[in-house]
């Protein structure tokens, strides 16, 4: 258990139980790496874990799965496919336990910048819970934007039809 604490003594484990279930669809919970940026918006709280990336993120994904009101659609820096062991040590094995981690989780990849728009605009309306890991791998973030959990497309494009 890590003992970073958030400003009112909370171990980011405790911040993530309390907000998890305040947050809902457009939501997102982003584990990052260790250089990912403090954003200005209000809307987004980051904490720094001290923590291992994988451990965060498997946390993250078990907090979620027990929650019957949402579920993570996984975005994933694409960058990340190309990123040499030369120019970050460790960045092969980072991918293979992430995609071990993921499992059968649907991760979409997407240019960085792009993934950072999606969420510059999210944050304007919808809390952002920014956990940084320890991690020194660059594009290594994993973006999870909250979805209803007992509400999925298929039923959302037939209600959308039946008004028609």
């Amino acid at each position: 258990m890590s003992k970073n604490l958030h400003a009112d003594n909370e171990t980011w484990e405790a911040v993530l139980t309390r907000r998890l279930p305040l947050l809902g669809h457009r939501n997102w919970i982003v584990v990052a790496d260790a250089a990912y940026p403090a954003q200005s918006n209000p809307g987004i709280e980051t904490i720094a874990t001290g923590a291992d990336h994988l451990q965060v993120l498997a946390r993250v994904f078990n907090s979620i799965a027990r929650c019957r009101h949402v579920r993570a659609n996984v975005l994933l820096d694409a960058e990340l496919r190309f990123v040499a062991e030369e120019d970050a040590p460790g960045v092969t094995a980072f991918r293979q336990d992430l995609h071990q981690l993921l499992g059968d989780r649907n991760a979409r990849e997407l240019d960085h910048e792009r993934i950072i728009s999606k969420l510059d605009e999210s944050g304007r309306l919808f809390r952002i819970l920014i956990l940084k890991s320890t991690l020194s791998i660059p594009y290594s973030s994993v973006f999870l934007e909250l979805d209803c959990g007992y509400w999925d497309s298929a039923s959302e494009t037939r209600l959308r039809e039946s008004f028609r």
